[in-house]
């Protein structure tokens, strides 16, 4: 082929593609403008519908409002929302161990606190401690386990303060219920005797007395 027929069909082609461009750019503007006016568009109508709820009311009295949102201690925890609905719903047994852990450790006072035979609080103290290193020791991923264990000595001096203490308030109370009297000292009175009428036949007594 000649040389000078090969530049011929050479520049021929550039002239075509040259053509060709801005025909392909003008089709893709074409599509990329609706497309910015419907996000534009859509925008636009969330904006209007927020704004209209609330100027009716509809964000008013939401749980939270007005106080910051819980759990942002900056610490990222990929396990927040189990352990949100657990605390939410009070859910007991379900989830990683470190949230039952953490739930029933603010709850184990109360617990040995019903129990009545030091043996029995002993018991409930080794279990919880044995649970306790057994989560820590599990490979199961998730959420570390931060729950202290219970010094056992330590608990049980501590139980038996605060029972000796709830037995000496409900003696004072006793003390307090046995020496009210009423007011001609017949006696204890009965809750509802400040508010009841007298019997009759103590009121016929009186009247008797007065004479």
């Amino acid at each position: 082929m000649p040389r000078d027929e090969a530049d011929a069909k050479a520049r021929a082609l550039e002239y075509r593609l040259e053509r060709a461009m801005p025909e392909q750019r003008r089709d893709s503007d074409e599509v990329t403008a609706p497309a910015a006016a419907l996000a534009g568009e859509r925008a636009a109508v969330i904006e209007t519908a927020i704004q209209q709820a609330i100027r009716a009311g509809e964000f008013d009295d939401l749980p939270g409002a007005g106080k910051p949102l819980p759990g942002l201690t900056g610490r990222h925890d990929p396990d927040w929302w189990i352990r949100r609905k657990i605390e939410t719903e009070r859910l007991t047994g379900l989830g990683p161990a470190a949230f039952t852990l953490r739930t029933e450790d603010t709850q184990l006072n109360d617990r040995l606190d019903r129990m009545q035979r030091e043996s029995e609080v002993r018991g409930a103290l080794d279990d919880f401690n044995r649970r306790v290193r057994e989560a820590r020791m599990q490979l199961l991923g998730g959420p570390p386990v931060v729950t202290p264990l219970r010094e056992v000595d330590a608990e049980i001096a501590a139980w038996r303060q605060r029972r000796a203490a709830r037995a000496t308030h409900a003696a004072g109370t006793a003390t307090v219920s046995e020496n009210a009297t009423d007011s001609d000292g017949s006696g204890p009175i009965h809750p509802k005797s400040r508010f009841s009428p007298k019997p009759w036949w103590r009121r016929s007594a009186r009247r008797r007395s007065a004479r």
